[in-house]
C-alpha cells in the first residue's frame, strides 16, 4: 500500500505480519509510527487509496547534511541577521527566527529573570517572523519541497521554525549541533586535509590566469572566494568576507572536487588581501604540478585595464602611496599622471614592468611554461596535461 509516498509491503508468515518500509522514500521515524497506526485501523481511508500523513521533520548530523547539500530545495539559517552576517553556510538564506533585537532581548530575559519567560518572549516572536517568513517562502517553493534549517546551535530556533514549516507541508532536515557543529567540521577538514593532487598555475600578473580557471572544470578560485585580485590594488570590488566566511566557501568547493581529476589552483601567497589560507592548503598547493602562464604585454596590459577602469580616483592615489617604497619616484609620477589623463594602457604598463613584476616575482621553477598568446589553444593544453594526469 501507499502511505504519504512510502510504499508498504505486508508479508504474513502465521500470525505475524511483517511490514517494509522504503526510507528511501520517507526516512523519518515517524512514517512507522504511521505504518503501526495504519494496521491497526487508526488510518482505515488508507485501506481505500487515500494519502495519509506522515509527520516531514528530521534531524540530521552535520556529515549527512554536507553529503546532501546541493539536493536542497532550500538552506534556512534561522539565526539573526547579524550572525548570519558575520558567516553561513553557502547558499543558505537568512530566515530569521528572531531578528538582532530580539535575539538580544530574549537572551537578556533568559539570564535575568527566567528561562520561561524568554521562551514566552521568543515564542511570540517567532510567531511573528514565521508569519512573514511564509509569504516569502510559498511562492517560491511547493509542498513536499525539501529544507534544510540550522540555528546557532540546533536548539529552540531552528526547531521552531523547522516545526512550523514541516506542519504546512514541507520536508524538513534540522541540523543536529546547528552551525556550531559546521564550523566544527570545517575547521577540522581544513586542518587535515586529504591529497587534493593540484595543478598550480603561477605567472606574471595579467597572464591571464583568472580567465583560465574561468573556464577550466573542477577548479579551486581563490581570488573569487576571497573577492581579492591579491596585490594591493586587490581589494578594488569591495570588501573580503570574514575569515570564517572565506574558509566555509573553500570547505564547499573542496568536497566539490571531482577525486578522480586533479584539480586547478592559482599559485597565491599565504595570505590573499586579509585572508590567510589553510597551511594544509597552501602546502598542497605548492607540491602540485606547477605550470607558468606567460602571456604578451599587449595583452597582458589589455587585461589589467579592466581592473583600473572601474577604479576610482581616491583609491588608486591611496594605493599608489602604499607602493611608494616598492617603485621609483619617476615612474610612481608617470602612473599618476597618465590616470589624471586616462591613459590606462600607460598605467597598467608602467605598473606591469616597474611593480608588479619585480616586488611579485616568482623564484620557484616551475614544470612547464605555457605562451598565453591563444587563450583557447592554452585550454587546450591544460585539460590535455589533466587528462593525462587522472588520480
Amino acid at each position: 500500500r501507499n502511505l504519504m509516498g512510502l510504499v508498504v509491503v505486508a508479508i504474513h508468515i502465521g500470525d505475524t505480519e511483517l511490514y517494509f518500509v522504503n526510507r528511501r522514500t520517507c526516512r523519518h521515524e515517524n512514517s512507522l509510527v504511521s505504518v503501526k497506526l495504519w494496521h491497526k485501523g487508526a488510518y482505515k481511508g488508507a485501506i481505500s487509496g487515500e494519502m495519509v500523513k506522515c509527520e516531514m521533520i528530521q534531524t540530521i548530523p552535520i556529515e549527512t547534511f554536507l553529503e546532501s547539500h546541493n539536493t536542497y530545495d532550500l538552506i534556512i539559517d534561522a539565526r539573526s541577521p547579524h550572525e548570519y552576517g558575520e558567516s553561513h553556510v553557502p547558499s543558505a538564506q537568512n530566515f530569521y527566527a528572531l531578528n538582532d533585537a530580539e535575539h538580544h532581548e530574549v537572551g537578556t530575559i533568559y539570564k535575568q529573570i527566567s528561562p520561561f519567560e524568554a521562551r514566552v518572549k521568543g515564542a511570540s516572536y517567532v510567531c511573528l517572523n514565521a508569519a512573514r517568513h511564509i509569504h516569502d517562502i510559498y511562492p517560491a517553493f511547493t509542498p513536499n519541497s525539501r529544507i534544510a534549517i540550522y540555528c546557532a546551535r540546533g536548539g529552540m530556533r531552528s526547531s521552531s521554525l523547522g516545526t512550523i514549516l514541516s506542519n504546512i507541508g514541507y520536508r524538513i532536515d534540522r541540523v543536529i549541533g546547528g552551525y556550531k557543529s559546521y564550523r566544527t567540521f570545517v575547521t577540522g577538514y581544513l586542518d587535515t586535509l586529504p591529497p587534493l593532487n593540484f595543478i598550480t598555475l603561477g605567472g606574471n600578473t595579467g597572464c591571464g590566469k583568472s580567465d583560465l580557471l574561468n573556464e577550466l572544470d573542477n577548479v579551486i578560485d581563490l581570488e573569487k572566494m576571497a573577492n581579492h585580485y591579491g596585490s594591493v590594488f586587490g581589494d578594488v570590488n569591495g570588501a573580503q568576507p570574514s575569515q570564517k566566511e572565506f574558509q566555509n566557501r573553500l570547505t564547499h568547493a573542496l568536497l566539490s572536487l571531482k577525486p578522480e581529476k586533479k584539480g586547478f589552483v592559482e599559485a597565491e601567497s599565504k595570505r590573499i588581501g586579509k585572508i590567510m589560507l589553510p597551511s594544509s592548503l597552501y602546502k598542497q598547493m605548492e607540491s602540485g604540478f606547477r605550470i607558468e602562464i606567460t602571456a604578451p604585454i599587449e595583452q597582458r596590459v589589455e587585461r589589467i585595464m579592466r581592473m583600473y577602469d572601474s577604479m576610482d580616483e581616491h583609491f588608486f592615489m591611496e594605493r599608489m602611496e602604499r607602493i611608494s617604497p616598492y617603485i621609483s619616484r619617476d615612474d610612481k609620477t608617470s602612473a599618476i599622471a597618465a590616470f589624471e589623463n586616462g591613459d590606462l594602457p600607460r598605467v597598467s604598463e608602467i605598473l606591469l614592468t616597474q611593480y608588479y613584476d619585480k616586488v611579485y616575482k616568482v623564484t620557484i621553477k616551475p614544470d612547464m611554461s605555457i605562451h598565453n598568446d591563444d587563450p583557447l589553444k592554452t585550454l587546450d593544453i591544460l585539460r590535455g596535461i589533466q587528462d593525462e594526469q587522472q588520480c
